[in-house]
């Protein structure tokens, strides 16, 4: 019985620890984030895409294996023939391409808010003293006569 709540115990402390509560949660905003993405990419890039390749359609490029013709892969598939289906593959290889560059876009410019509002957070404090230019002990900044050396310091 010991070693069962050995084991429970363990697992709860891993399951409390702070990284995998913060993957769990990165997991989630990043499925949701996905979703943004992919609307972005499906809904927004592909059409102004589509104008420059005169809408081209690579889901339906298809190489049959075996004997038969069909116009559509769907159709291919339908049949039950096997099918090379490169199209689906290069469609594949444009939507990563066009997501990678839209999540890049997205971190530079979040980094470099970022940076911009950690930047303008430091602000450096006006110096409270100074040195004495003889003794070279630290002396408040607006005294005229180092404690000190009792020399005159401008």
């Amino acid at each position: 019985m010991s070693k069962k709540s050995g084991f429970m115990s363990e697992f709860k402390t891993f399951i409390m620890r702070g990284n995998v509560i913060d993957l769990a949660v990165g997991v989630i905003i990043g499925a949701a984030f996905q979703a943004i993405i992919k609307s972005l990419v499906d809904d927004l890039i592909m059409p102004v895409i589509s104008i420059f390749t005169k809408g081209v359609d690579f889901t339906n490029m298809f190489v049959v294996i075996g004997e038969g013709e069909y116009d559509t892969l769907a159709a291919a598939q339908e049949a039950g023939a096997a099918v090379f289906a490169y199209g689906n593959f290069i469609n594949a290889i444009i939507n990563f391409l066009i997501m990678s560059f839209v999540i890049f876009v997205l971190v530079r410019t979040i980094n470099k808010l970022r940076d911009k509002a950690a930047k303008e957070e430091v602000v450096e404090a006006a110096p409270t003293t100074k040195k004495c230019p003889f003794c070279k002990s630290e002396i408040d900044i607006e005294a005229t006569k180092c404690p000190n050396c009792t020399s005159d310091v401008e």
